[in-house]
């Protein structure tokens, strides 16, 4: 049995991973393959640790064997065995590649099934993520910019290039930009981006013109260093095009997602909460009596949506909440790095220069 030591390969294929560790530890940080089977769960976890502190290392086995023992064990390893079952070309991983590990591959032994391990373990996989991001992103960038609206994430999507840094941190990068999938765990997500670098190879990035931050995200500060510098190329289309993009992901999209995921009567209720919460977060910057104005043409274009099920009330309060505040600010920063602006036209236009 060949244990996992070639990490790169072993992310690069999108391998999937039976992760032992306990689930505190799996949501600080697990690679996007990686299916949480602990060995321990938190509690007991604790218990063995705070036993290894004051008794030693015997003491604290003996402990975990006590805790995971009888029917627990047998339920844990039907479901590592199942796991393994339905991954055969997977791995074990624990912590370092240690005892959780080599404990779950025992046990699975004694049952007929013989897996592998990643030597090293989380941590070896997780080094190996952070190197390949480094050395990933000296590759040539790329960047695609614009004011909101301008269809920036679409573009990159569609590029053979193209990393979309919003999809893997979940999050648009604005105060609506939160959808119905919580956002990783830093590592978790630094982790999810190595994987994406390294199963393209690409032979450079188009990713779009980001700001530090995406929602609590924030990028890796080797990629940030390039992003500096990158050539942007600007897309530029009318606002009423920008509008009905806008319209189309914030109001129907988001709206159908809060719908399937909560049914009509909550759904709705998240819906609106959602769009009063974005508005919300920017009060300050706004200025209160702004924010009041604008909240109030929010929920006037919420009754109608409800009634009519169309989107058009909502121009009321996001054409001047792009006018007044993203837009501005958008165009002041890109003041900043002027000089990085190699292109600009429509969203066609952009598509073109970059596939030629």
């Amino acid at each position: 049995m060949n244990n996992g030591t070639d990490y790169r390969a072993i992310l690069a294929a999108g391998t999937p991973l039976l992760d032992v560790r306990a689930p505190v530890e799996f949501a600080q940080g697990s690679m996007p393959t990686a299916l949480n089977l602990p060995l321990m769960n938190d509690d007991e976890r604790a218990a063995v640790g705070t036993c290894y502190k004051r008794q030693g290392a015997d003491a604290a086995l003996a402990l975990g064997h006590r805790l995971v023992s009888g029917v627990t064990r047998e339920a844990r390893i039907h479901a590592w065995r199942d796991a393994c079952l339905a991954h055969s070309e997977g791995y074990l991983c624990c912590a370092r590649g240690g005892q959780r590990s080599h404990i779950a591959q025992a046990w699975l032994k004694e049952t007929g099934v013989e897996y592998p391990l990643i030597t090293g373990g989380y941590k070896a996989l997780r080094q190996a993520a952070i190197q390949a991001t480094d050395e990933q992103v000296k590759k040539p960038l790329v960047l695609v910019g614009g004011c909101t609206g301008s269809g920036k994430t679409l573009l990159v999507k569609q590029h053979p290039d193209g990393i979309d840094l919003e999809g893997l941190a979940r999050h648009r990068g604005s105060s609506f930009g939160r959808t119905l999938r919580p956002q990783l765990s830093q590592a978790s997500f630094e982790n999810a981006l190595a994987v994406a670098l390294l199963q393209k190879a690409a032979p450079r990035w188009v990713l779009e013109d980001e700001g530090r931050m995406i929602g609590s995200n924030h990028l890796p500060e080797s990629l940030r260093e390039r992003m500096t510098n990158a050539p942007i190329a600007i897309v530029e289309d009318p606002f009423d095009v920008r509008l009905d993009r806008l319209r189309e992901e914030y109001f129907v999209q988001m709206w159908q997602a809060f719908l399937g995921a909560y049914g009509e009567v909550r759904g709705w209720q998240e819906y609106s909460d959602y769009l009063h919460q974005g508005l919300y977060a920017i009060r300050r910057r706004l200025g209160l009596q702004r924010f009041a104005e604008l909240t109030a043409l929010l929920e006037s274009a919420l009754i109608a949506q409800q009634r009519t099920g169309g989107t058009e009330a909502h121009d009321a309060w996001l054409a001047p909440l792009l006018n007044d505040y993203y837009d501005p600010m958008y165009r002041y920063q890109l003041e900043k790095k002027a000089d990085n602006v190699v292109f600009r036209g429509t969203w066609h236009d952009v598509a073109a220069w970059l596939a030629a």
